[in-house]
Order: structure tokens, then sequence, then C-alpha cells
């Protein structure tokens, strides 16, 4: 009977180490894999935060990042004023020739429309434009009205060269 329950001492001594050891091994395999999840986060947090620097860079010339332009909007709804301001600009595409804010004339038959505008302050629209394969920019002043439509002015245009055949 001492025997027995000598070797059933051993067995379990055995079986104790035994688990000991693994749930070592898994504790650590478990720290390391936390490990490079904490690094990941990190890396993710960096590219996160240089994701935002470079959108902050790119909204520079924006009037939304620019206090100063929307102060001159300060007697009405920003959001609205901007929303009837770009209404107003896209709504010129319907023109029977294109938009007139771009001056060029239809090309085989494609009249020039916006595609795409970024309001840079309360004075100033940056604008895509195309028709067809040509395309290229335009730089609008604009004076918002409230009662009346904006008025829209051309300063300067770009047209790119089509480099696809």
């Amino acid at each position: 009977m001492k025997k027995i329950f000598f070797y059933l001492f051993v067995f379990s001594f055995l079986f104790n180490v035994y688990q000991y050891v693994n749930a070592n091994k898994i504790y650590e395999g478990k720290e390391k894999e936390l490990d490079i999840s904490h690094k990941r986060i990190d890396i993710i947090r960096d590219s996160l935060k240089s994701g935002e620097q470079r959108l902050m860079d790119a909204n520079y010339f924006s009037v939304v990042q620019n206090e100063e332009a929307q102060d001159y909007f300060k007697d009405y709804d920003f959001e609205e004023v901007m929303g009837k301001v770009e209404a107003e600009l896209m709504a010129l595409n319907h023109q029977p020739n294109g938009n007139p804010l771009v001056p060029y004339a239809p090309i085989d038959g494609n009249k020039f429309i916006l595609n795409k505008a970024k309001v840079i302050n309360h004075r100033w629209i940056i604008a895509d434009f195309y028709s067809g394969k040509l395309h290229g920019e335009v730089l609008i002043k604009y004076f918002f009205k409230a009662d009346s439509p904006t008025e829209f002015n051309t300063i300067e245009t770009v047209l790119y060269t089509s480099t696809t055949n």
C-alpha cells in the first residue's frame, strides 16, 4: 500500500511539474503575443498621427481651417453659406456651353464642367474641370451675398493636355 501511495505521490509530483512547465510556456507565448500587439498598436498610432498631420497640412489652405475667413461669415450659419456657395458653383455646370467660369468652348461636343471644388477662404475657390480627355484647374474669386446669387469671377485657369490616347 505504501508503494501505491509512493507511486501516486511521484506521479502527482511529475504531473504538477509538467503542468507548471506547460503553463509557463503558454504564459510566455501569450506575453509575446501581447508585446507584438502593443508594438502594432504603437505603429498604428504613429501612422494615425502622421495621417492626421498630413490631413491638417492638406487642409491648411481651406476655409474649414481658416478662422479669419470663417469670421467673415459670422452673421450667417457657416455650413449653410458653404453649401449655398458650392451648390451655386456646381449649378453653373448646367449651362448650354458648360460652366462659364471655364473660359474654353466645348471641344468635340464635350462642354467643360467643374468636377471638384475646394473653398480656400472667404474669397477664393480652386476647382478641377474636365471635358472628355482635357482637364484643368481654375482659380475663382467669389463674393457671397445672402439675399442674391453668389458672384463668381475667374482669376486664372490651367489647361492640361491629354497624355492618354
